[in-house]
């Protein structure tokens, strides 16, 4: 297996987009044991520098159609709700 410089954190930024909402949350927990690791295996007296994120953009209709909201939301909630009988 050849490694592969990745040219880009354009090019890493655009394939974590395509990844869904789940294998995104592994991919950053994984980076994150590996930063983790890299730093067990540094001696003390280095020290790691890690560039502050810019602010990401929000993006309109990312998870458009994946929430609903129930017809009676408004509604008044039953006196059993408030009494914590059911």
């Amino acid at each position: 297996m050849t490694l592969r410089l990745i040219d880009g954190v354009e090019e890493l930024l655009g394939k974590l987009q395509m990844l869904m909402p789940e294998n995104q949350q592994l991919l950053l927990a994984f980076a994150e044991f590996l930063l983790e690791r890299q730093i067990q295996s540094m001696p003390n007296n280095a020290s790691v520098e890690v560039a502050p994120c810019p602010p990401q953009k929000r993006v309109l209709g990312l998870h458009q159609g994946m929430g609903w909201m129930s017809d009676d939301f408004n509604d008044p909630l039953p006196d059993g709700f408030w009494l914590g009988e059911a």
